[in-house]
């Protein structure tokens, strides 16, 4: 299958988990004989096409016309402030990367794709376009999240864009029933969605090859004992993710355990907002931050490095990060209410119990289920291969490539059908 691939973000310009869906998912692609192409935007100091890792990666150079905007566009739009720079570079990918792929690499270079796959808002307009211009072409729209749950309302042309690309995709996959559902609740079209999972490379993410001199020396780099307790946040410090909320749960967990330690990492708008919150609760101490997007190898080794992985998100579609954990052998606390796909990966009973779910909007309810957790190491121990164990059964990038591949051929063939 030949399968063209829209996505805004694309090693080795990476800001959260769209990129590393992307990144692991077609390399699967290329690993079981498909042959992908990728358009994706170009930061102004990459190729505008290469071959990395058996994916042809096309990068338009973008142009500047934010500017031009107030002349013809809603005020939605204009109202974006110095942030409309980033809706004219994503406006600008869209133009270029349509234009390149139906005139130079289908019309030009003759390589018929079978499929179209674009990645939420980011890349609907040329997801829209295609279709419109090449309406034999099937298309499906990749829903990782939406504006509204985002922002919790946020922009009206996002939202339109989102519901028009929905309409005219030939299916929808998303990658969780709780996405699902709330798509339906927003009056999007039922009867083509597909839930699928997204995975974790759970040789990359191997406990078994850590050094343990390595989880030490990290350890002691933060300055975390032996017999202290590392709890560990990895995500964008955004209300969304529930961080503000893990840091206000603290002193809770402090006055049972005061020797656990939160060690957060991060970057976002919620930098200022950690530090003075855990100056006013007493609890510095107790806290190490980094607010930088840490490469995946020193993921890797925190989550070798911590005890417990927390993930209080309060709208959180599907979540790699517990995956992330999960394959390590960690046990985790994850915020379960609303729109969480991290409910479909944790049980939180059981004999193939691996965590605790807790209402990320209540930091009582996050320091009980921390708490719940630390009552009973050996008890963790076994939560961590249990969750390891799920990761094998469930959420490897090889099962989620057969899946959305069953998907693409089954929209292909309906196509050809009518």
């Amino acid at each position: 299958m030949r399968v063209a691939f829209f996505v805004w973000e694309y090693p080795p310009m990476l800001v959260g988990g769209l990129g590393t869906y992307a990144e692991y998912i077609t390399r699967e692609y290329i690993r079981t004989g498909n042959d992908v192409s990728v358009f994706t935007i170009n930061p102004g100091n990459l190729p505008t096409r290469e071959v990395v890792q058996g994916v042809e990666v096309h990068r338009p150079l973008l142009v500047d016309i934010a500017n031009v905007f107030p002349l013809f566009f809603t005020q939605d739009i204009t109202n974006w402030g110095p942030a409309i720079k980033f809706f004219n570079d994503i406006l600008i990918y869209n133009i270029l990367s349509t234009a390149k792929f139906i005139n130079l690499v289908e019309k030009s270079e003759g390589k018929n794709h079978d499929v179209v796959a674009f990645h939420d808002w980011l890349s609907a307009i040329s997801g829209i376009t295609i279709k419109n211009m090449m309406k034999n072409k099937p298309v499906v729209f990749h829903v990782h999240s939406t504006e509204w749950g985002r922002t919790g309302d946020g922009s009206q042309t996002i939202k339109h864009l989102e519901l028009e690309a929905a309409k005219h995709a030939d299916w929808i996959i998303t990658v969780s029933h709780a996405m699902k559902e709330d798509l339906e609740r927003h009056g999007w079209p039922s009867n083509k969605i597909s839930v699928v999972w997204n995975g974790v490379d759970p040789e990359k993410y191997d406990p078994s090859k850590i050094p343990q001199e390595k989880v030490e020396a990290l350890r002691k780099k933060y300055g975390i004992e032996d017999d202290d307790i590392m709890l560990l946040f990895i995500g964008r410090l955004t209300w969304v993710k529930g961080v503000v909320n893990l840091v206000q749960a603290m002193p809770e967990v402090i006055s049972h355990y005061p020797k656990a330690k939160l060690v957060i990492l991060g970057r976002g708008e919620q930098q200022n907002s950690i530090m003075e919150l855990s100056e006013r609760l007493g609890i510095s101490k107790n806290l190490i931050v980094r607010f930088e997007f840490v490469p995946e190898e020193e993921r890797i080794l925190h989550y070798a490095a911590c005890d417990l992985a927390v993930f209080p998100s309060i709208y959180e579609p599907f979540g790699i990060v517990s995956l992330e954990a999960m394959s390590m052998g960690k046990p985790v606390v994850v915020g379960a209410n609303g729109v969480v796909g991290f409910r479909e990966q944790v049980i939180p009973s059981g004999p193939e119990q691996n965590g605790v779910h807790i209402n990320g909007n209540d930091p009582r309810d996050i320091a009980w289920g921390i708490e719940v957790a630390l009552e009973d190491q050996k008890r963790m121990k076994e939560w961590g291969k249990n969750g390891r164990n799920r990761v094998l059964k469930y959420f490897t990038w090889q099962a989620a490539a057969r899946q959305t591949l069953e998907v693409y051929e089954s929209v292909i063939s309906k196509s050809k059908g009518s």
